[in-house]
């Protein structure tokens, strides 16, 4: 019998709301210009690493840090000083900015967000941000300042009102601007679809399932087929004299393969999350703890070049676009222990155990689609037993034997059992 679950919801009125979305387009400047964004970026840099130190000793002397207010309020004085009057040739707001972007980022450092603040160097990635004032002019980004229209390959249509923009160099020497911008829109509609379950690996990158099929979707290893070139151009660099031209501009060629692998890593995530989140109402996946995984040296860099936190990341703002939900389960959920058939758990389950046969019902079982399958039933008696509905039921998880789920709640049946008729 072919079962289809639906998540309903109560009937809301359509609320307009100014939904905010980002275009990042590839810039091309003249030389004068990329002089100019050289400044720019510079006189930015050099603010950061001020500021935060300054706040840093700050801290130290009187316990308390630099707020934003403060920290501007030193910017006028050091523009009239000798050594460091070149900062009046940068645009004022990108300082500000600059600012803004520092406090918030001790913000998160506070809140337990991320970590402390880093100081920035000229060799990585260089970026400025702009906070208004920025055009789009046909086939130009026109910038405030002595800047001006920047030629750029826009490739998608932006038709809101344009609240930030964030220039930046990558270190292949590439040009960008990433530009958010608002639009009004509607609160979407509940998703209609499928419901998968999602089991993330390392050889398959992910297993999915949709309670009736089980589909395999292999790891692509983007590092590990760029690992030999960029060894040897890498080998080549560092044989180079430190602070020469020839080094300078072979950095480059070793910043392209990086850039192949940084952009061929997301395309990969964007097309499967894509995939999985157009004809889907929920999506399920296992709350994995990458942090903690990555210190198997065995394993960490082949985990690492997965990027399974960018795609739960994809899925969750995907699925929110279109009224779906992403429902993590509980990391210690044992679903590759447990029998889909019978809800039998077995003791221990080793990595090289690749198929099982249940001691209990006699059900074989090949272990990635097994646990994504119970990953997905779980994810359902989650959905229902926070109250979101379902139409028709999802089957018990909780184990018969061994040890009880962690997650201390009891499957919730929405359908009265079947009586065969006598």
């Amino acid at each position: 019998m072919l079962l289809t679950f639906v998540l309903h919801s109560y009937c809301k009125p359509i609320i307009a709301v100014m939904l905010r979305k980002v275009v990042k387009v590839r810039l091309i400047p003249t030389n004068e210009q990329q002089h100019q964004l050289a400044k720019m970026f510079g006189c930015s840099r050099w603010w950061w690493n001020f500021a935060l130190n300054k706040s840093i000793e700050t801290y130290k002397e009187t316990g308390k840090g630099l707020g934003q207010s403060a920290l501007n309020a030193l910017l006028p004085k050091l523009k009239k000083e000798e050594e460091t009057e070149w900062l009046g040739e940068c645009y004022s707001q990108v300082l500000q900015a600059t600012t803004l972007n520092l406090t918030t980022a001790y913000r998160n450092f506070f809140d337990g967000r991320a970590g402390f603040p880093k100081f920035k160097s000229k060799k990585g990635k260089q970026s400025i941000q702009y906070p208004q004032n920025v055009k789009i002019v046909n086939s130009y980004v026109k910038l405030p300042g002595d800047i001006g229209e920047v030629k750029a390959s826009i490739h998608r249509t932006i038709d809101g009102r344009i609240k930030t923009v964030t220039i930046s160099r990558t270190p292949s020497g590439k040009y960008f601007a990433s530009i958010l911008f608002e639009v009004e829109g509607e609160n979407p509609k509940t998703a209609e679809g499928k419901i998968y379950g999602i089991d993330l690996e390392v050889k398959h990158f992910a297993v999915v399932t949709d309670g009736e099929k089980v589909s395999k979707y292999d790891n692509p290893k983007h590092l590990a087929k760029h690992e030999k070139n960029l060894k040897r151009k890498q080998k080549k660099l560092a044989r180079k004299k430190d602070g020469s031209n020839s080094r300078y501009k072979y950095r480059k060629f070793v910043a392209k393969v990086y850039e192949r692998v940084a952009n061929a890593r997301p395309d990969f995530l964007h097309k499967l999350s894509h995939k999985l989140t157009s004809d889907s109402q929920a999506v399920i996946v296992e709350n994995l703890h990458v942090k903690s995984m990555v210190r198997n040296h065995n394993l960490a860099k082949a985990i690492s070049d997965c990027g399974w936190g960018s795609f739960v990341n994809f899925l969750t703002y995907k699925l929110k676009r279109k009224g779906g939900k992403l429902v993590e389960i509980d990391r210690w959920f044992p679903s590759s222990k447990l029998c889909s058939n019978c809800y039998y758990q077995v003791d221990e389950m080793p990595l090289d155990v690749r198929e099982w046969t249940c001691p209990h019902c006699g059900t074989h079982h090949d272990r990635d689609g097994n646990a994504a399958t119970n990953i997905r039933a779980e994810g359902i008696r989650m959905l229902k037993t926070e109250g979101t509905a379902v139409s028709a039921d999802g089957g018990e998880v909780r184990p018969r034997s061994g040890r009880k789920s962690v997650l201390r709640h009891s499957p919730v049946k929405s359908e009265a059992p079947t009586i065969p008729s006598g």
